[in-house]
């Protein structure tokens, strides 16, 4: 999960399979951090269709944008994350356990948020960004008063970002 407004990555939940309820787990602990999102945009995976999923969002008074099957790049910050993130680590390196994904994963996210510049964010990497223009709580910050929700939303993708 990536912020839309900042680029950070927020998460990458490391397993065999993912459900709806691990995903719904992970948002809760996202939100304890960051504060509630108005919207997430996320693919059309059995995760993010569930009656579970919906209702969770309906419940959360979270807007679920789902981006048409076939169309990848109404997700593309989570599709240039995704290519990043399975080239740098999940195609670079022979796994034997999940712990292994998951220790050089933490790595490469703090690599990510701290220390990789992004062209759109002036050459400021995500955690330089200025903290008041941070999302997570976004629909209460005066930069997404007049942004709406195009810099509210945390991408998802389905495959945890591996595309076979």
């Amino acid at each position: 999960m990536i912020d839309d407004c900042n680029r950070e990555a927020l998460a990458i939940e490391i397993a065999t399979s993912v459900s709806s309820k691990r995903v719904i787990r992970t948002l809760e602990q996202l939100i304890d951090w960051r504060g509630k999102p108005a919207a997430i945009r996320v693919d059309n995976g059995p995760e993010f269709t569930s009656a579970d999923f919906a209702c969770w969002c309906r419940e959360n008074g979270i807007s679920i944008h789902y981006t048409q099957p076939g169309k990848p790049m109404q997700n593309g910050f989570i599709e240039r994350f995704n290519g990043s993130y399975r080239r740098e680590i999940l195609d670079a390196y022979l796994f034997v356990e999940l712990e292994e994904v998951r220790g050089l994963t933490s790595e490469w996210m703090e690599e990510y948020n701290s220390r990789r510049p992004h062209e759109a964010l002036g050459n400021l990497t995500p955690k330089e960004w200025p903290p008041e223009s941070r999302s997570g709580n976004m629909e209460n910050s005066p930069l997404a008063q007049s942004l709406h929700d195009k810099f509210t939303t945390l991408p998802l993708h389905s495959d945890g970002g591996r595309k076979e």
